[in-house]
């Protein structure tokens, strides 16, 4: 049963005629009395193959026309030209191999389920065409982020998923452990001894794999890592994760303007990949989902990105008029409310804030001239706000050294990254992107949960 081709290579024939077989499930199945429809699908492609069963057919009676949604079949025969509307080909069968029945609680059944209830079926969920699509639109955007950097000599980076080190200062980050919770070793003071533990001190699961990319820009000049990351807070929202992908390219000899022209020709090429590739998903999504996706991505390539600096934008914000839910104020980061507005309402494009306050940004961000700012910016796209955020990094030993002292930051923890600054050291940029966030924002996907095969949020961590 193996080889042959995909659905998507049946459709994508220049002309009817020939053999063909097609292995998938069944969507949908119409039997009357002289013919039996069979709708298959093999994930290749949003479209599945209509199938023609004749009842002359030797197991018609016994096997084919018992079946129904869900059924896995192999079915050969003759690729002729459809009458239907809507569909080019059709496979008129001479046989058809039952491969896997479905028992009669199957519960994906000919009608639209909510996304709540398919969130409890993540096994079956795929099969599904929303969630089916998703899968697809994630494998392109996937294959168009590593096609960008390494058509610009980018070396892929695999970073570490443990670590010792929280690279963006919140704190909310999960504990990997061997110790026995319900009875841990003690030190002198009564506290936990973690130098008993696996790794001989505490070591949690990766929030960023930025710090590790800095090493390696320093050294091949141009990397980028693509890999899970972990958020341990308690954030039950429709665009948060507990456990999801982060990308996050750095370069050396690289200063801010150079980090947002690479953030902006990335995202351009990604959304561009991703219409060429998957048409007839994205058209689903248009279509079922938001009616405006095709158009916001379209408008994102072909509009050149606006660069205001932080400072500006809040000036824009306060003089707008608009209530909003959070006050507008120089050192108060920005929320999403403010952000959709500058670029859906105010500028009505792309845009790039620069310059943040530093009490708001973390420690590693070059300090500006001012003693105020850092080089830090964020890209924000409408619908969303923020989809991408990077900085240039401080690379003065002397200056990093007091920013984790205003931070709290124990140098000994980070001595390694303070020998960058001592051998060699060099400016560096480079930001970082949550993959599922830009799979949301292409599909329209209202929940996050949804993007990703299996979501992993507080109180679920089920299949």
């Amino acid at each position: 049963m193996s080889g042959g081709e995909s659905i998507r290579e049946i459709l994508a024939r220049e002309a009817a005629g020939g053999e063909a077989t097609v292995r998938g499930w069944i969507r949908t199945a119409r039997h009357s009395k002289g013919v039996s429809f069979l709708e298959v699908a093999d994930g290749s492609c949003f479209a599945g193959l209509q199938v023609v069963v004749d009842p002359a057919l030797e197991n018609y009676e016994a096997e084919l026309r018992p079946l129904g949604t869900g059924c896995a079949v192999a079915a050969m025969g003759e690729l002729v030209d459809s009458p239907g509307k809507g569909q080019r080909f059709e496979l008129r069968a001479r046989r058809v191999e039952v491969v896997g029945t479905v028992d009669p609680d199957y519960p994906l059944q000919k009608k639209r389920h909510s996304f709540e209830f398919l969130r409890t079926l993540a096994h079956l969920r795929p099969r599904t065409n929303t969630i089916g699509a998703v899968l697809r639109v994630r494998n392109a955007a996937s294959r168009a982020i590593h096609a960008f950097f390494q058509e610009r000599g980018f070396i892929h980076l695999h970073s570490p998923i443990i670590t010792a080190s929280d690279a963006e200062g919140a704190g909310d980050m999960f504990r990997v452990s061997t110790l026995d919770p319900s009875n841990p070793p003690r030190d002198g003071e009564g506290r936990v001894d973690f130098g008993r533990d696996f790794f001989g001190r505490e070591a949690y699961l990766t929030v960023s794999g930025q710090l590790e990319a800095e090493i390696a820009a320093l050294a091949l000049s141009r990397v980028y890592t693509f890999g899970p990351t972990f958020r341990a807070e308690n954030s039950n929202t429709s665009r948060h994760l507990a456990e999801f992908w982060m990308v996050e390219p750095e370069m050396a000899f690289c200063d801010l303007a150079g980090d947002m022209d690479l953030a902006e020709a990335f995202l351009k090429q990604v959304f561009r990949s991703v219409l060429e590739q998957c048409p007839d998903d994205m058209a689903f999504f248009n279509q079922r989902i938001d009616d405006s996706v095709i158009a916001t991505l379209t408008h994102v390539i072909e509009t050149p990105f606006e660069r205001i600096t932080y400072g500006e934008a809040v000036e824009i914000l306060e003089r707008s008029g608009e209530s909003f839910e959070f006050p507008v104020k120089w050192g108060a980061d920005l929320q999403s409310e403010h952000e959709r507005y500058l670029t859906e309402q105010h500028i009505r494009r792309p845009v790039i804030v620069t310059d943040y306050p530093a009490a708001i940004k973390a420690f590693y961000m070059y300090l500006n001239d001012d003693e105020r700012t850092v080089r830090a910016m964020d890209v924000l796209v409408p619908k969303v706000g923020e989809i991408v955020g990077g900085s240039q990094r401080e690379h003065r030993l002397d200056v990093l050294r007091r920013r984790m002292r205003d931070c709290g930051l124990p140098e000994e923890r980070y001595g390694w990254y303070l020998d960058l600054r001592r051998y060699g050291s060099a400016p560096h940029a480079g930001f970082g992107l949550g993959f599922e966030r830009v799979v949301q924002f292409m599909t329209g996907m209202a929940n996050i949960r949804d993007v990703i095969p299996f979501p992993r949020v507080p109180g679920y961590v089920d299949f």
